[in-house]
This record gives structure tokens, sequence and C-alpha cells, in this order.
């Protein structure tokens, strides 16, 4: 614990290690997020690089090969028209995800302000409660 006086009851105590608990998390989640970003771009350039290269060794074999690389034109539009339909593919997923993602934000912070309303309220219900089987003094 970063007090340097010791609690004096359980809820005291759960309440500073919640506090230390999550400021702990909080310091490092920059950290976090770059790191996954930075991950992430460096395995999509390392792909786009290996097939990159991939290719032009190929077609550097072909070429000294002579192997004849030409294809008709209506597959070559085929293989055009898969890859803008992937792309389409992709972009919807990803714009689907996106709005998952948003929708989940926004969940989580309607929750979160709700929170404090939902603990009000359980403390008054308590205090009802507890009310009931206590004798008041007048």
């Amino acid at each position: 614990m970063s007090n340097t006086e010791s609690p004096k009851d359980i809820f005291a105590l759960y309440q500073n290690n919640v506090d230390e608990f999550f400021a702990g998390i909080e310091k490092f989640l920059p950290n976090y997020h770059q790191s996954v970003t930075t991950l992430q771009q460096e395995w999509f350039q390392t792909c786009e690089n290996t097939i990159k290269s991939l290719v032009s060794v190929q077609q550097e074999f072909a070429n000294k090969a002579g192997i004849d690389t030409t294809v008709p034109t209506v597959v070559l539009q085929a293989i055009k028209n898969t890859n803008d339909e992937v792309l389409k593919i992709y972009t919807a997923q990803t714009h689907s995800a996106l709005a998952a993602i948003d929708a989940t934000r926004q969940h989580i912070k309607t929750f979160n302000d709700n929170a404090e309303f939902f603990a009000n309220m359980n403390k008054n219900i308590a205090q009802y409660w507890t009310s009931l089987f206590t004798k008041t003094s007048n």
C-alpha cells in the first residue's frame, strides 16, 4: 500500500487496494496500446514485404526461364474483380467491427454514468432495511 497509515477497517483496506490496482493498470494502458498498435503495423508491413518479395522472385524466375506469363484478359479481369470484392468485404467487416466497438464503448459509458445512481439507490435500500430492524430513540 502506498499510504503510510494502515486502514482501520476492511472497507478502507478494500478501497485502498482498488485505488492502487486501477492506478497501476491506468499507468500502463498507453504503453500497452502503443505496443499493440506498433506490433500490428509491423505485422502488416512484414506480410506486405513478404508477398512483394515472393512475387518479385517468381517474376524474375519466370523471365529468366523464358516462361510466358501472359493470360487472357478475361482471367485478368476475374482476378481484379475478385480482389475488388475481397476489399469490399474487408471494408464492410471493418465498419461492422468499429460500429460494434463504438456501441460497446457507449454501453460501458452508460453503465459507468449510472453506477453512482445504482450505488446510491442500493445505499438507500440498505438504510431502509436497517432502519426496520433498529430501534430509533426519540
